[in-house]
């Protein structure tokens, strides 16, 4: 089989029970080409809300009449009046930044610095002793691509800060019109709200994007987000972490990329991470329709630990800023029985060590691996390995 071919073909599983992913992402991660963009997924494990449960906490605070019939699914609206009516009926489609734009208008106008529906979003989203999840520690080592650390979110939330903070790598703050262009150098680092930050001062709720009048301004008329994505796209490959397909933000960011896919064809490949409680494969072919590859993990009882195992061991094993230690073990493990007789999953990982190494940490490997009395068919596998490369790179 061509190289190429298996490269592009090929997922990797990183450890027992995990989710598999393809080497191309692997690789290009190893080479500081990745930029996670995460969504509120992410931060439910912290407890807070996602969008859908934001918008019904936000009916819990200011309109009681609403907050129980979308709370209790009830068709009971007779003693609401038109706006309220049509609020549900949005609600109901899942089109939550359509039901904000609406609720904020009827209850506050055009004031939006002095917004009750961003006041209770701002106080929802600053629970008592707020604190990062493991995920978030977990996604900021993975945004670490050597020499800069850098990760692009919708959360309003401050806890990627947190836990760069707590792991004794502070990280800049940018929002909207402040993030810095995309460049592979080291200047374009930090955390990027592109939907907004809360301000240290709770009064301040003014320059979140939560409605459809925000995301329009924001994506079509200042165009803010979408050209930050398009330059992006061109130099990353994009992972999105923490998102279902039907997420307001979501179908933003998606036609911002995928609308010039046939143009450009210097876009680099997107990935998601979808959870699954069985196998949909619809679902996933929506996501490819939408221009993005599905990463599938397994949910179970809602829980969405496999994605946090998973995300925790691509850490450690990272080329940039991985543990050595834990690599050189997951190798000899690997290396005590001959190649041959190994599994597929080990096959994989050990070649995918192999390929990612430059020149010198592949020669540290093997020495590592010949002083461990590992079978010539190992060597063997390195050389074609070496062979295979050597007549890619005359092509």
């Amino acid at each position: 089989m061509n190289q190429r071919t298996d490269i592009d073909s090929r997922n990797i599983v990183l450890g027992p029970g995990l989710t598999p992913i393809p080497e191309r992402l692997l690789l290009a991660h190893a080479r500081g080409e990745v930029l996670f963009i995460v969504g509120a997924g992410v931060s439910r494990d912290a407890g807070l809300p996602d969008f859908r449960e934001l918008v019904v906490q936000v009916y819990e605070k200011l309109d009681k009449g609403v907050h129980s019939i979308i709370l209790e699914n009830r068709q009971d609206s007779q003693d609401l009046n038109d706006k309220q009516k049509a609020e549900i009926k949005r609600f109901c489609q899942g089109e939550y930044d359509v039901v904000l734009g609406m609720l904020e208008r009827r209850i506050d106008g055009h004031q939006k610095a002095q917004s009750l529906v961003r006041q209770a979003i701002g106080d929802i989203l600053r629970p008592p002793e707020l604190a990062p999840a493991p995920i978030h520690r977990t996604l900021m080592r993975l945004s670490d691509r050597g020499g800069a650390v850098t990760i692009i979110t919708t959360n309003f939330d401050l806890l990627l800060e947190k836990a760069a903070r707590n792991m004794k790598q502070p990280v800049q703050t940018y929002t909207l019109g402040g993030i810095p262009r995309p460049t592979l150098r080291p200047e374009f680092s930090g955390v990027l709200h592109i939907h907004g930050a809360l301000d240290r001062k709770p009064q301040r709720t003014s320059d979140l994007i939560i409605s459809d009048q925000d995301l329009g301004e924001f994506y079509l008329r200042r165009r803010i987000v979408p050209d930050l994505i398009y330059d992006a796209a061109r130099l990353y490959n994009l992972v999105l972490v923490g998102y279902s397909a039907n997420d307001p933000p979501m179908r933003y960011l998606l036609s911002a990329v995928d609308a010039d896919t046939a143009r450009f064809t210097d876009l680099k490949e997107r990935f998601v991470f979808v959870g699954m409680d069985k196998d949909d494969p619809v679902e996933l072919e929506d996501w490819r329709a939408r221009g993005i590859t599905p990463i599938q993990y397994t949910i179970e009882n809602g829980d969405h630990s496999q994605l946090q195992r998973t995300l925790v061991q691509w850490a450690k094993f990272s080329a940039i800023n991985g543990n050595k230690s834990r690599i050189d073990r997951a190798l000899k493990r690997i290396v005590k029985v001959k190649r041959t007789e190994a599994k597929q999953e080990d096959l994989d990982l050990f070649d995918h060590f192999m390929r990612r190494s430059d020149p010198n940490e592949r020669i540290r490997l093997t020495n590592l691996l010949f002083d461990h009395q590992m079978d010539l068919e190992w060597l063997d596998a390195i050389s074609d390995m070496l062979s295979e490369e050597g007549e890619e790179r005359r092509r």
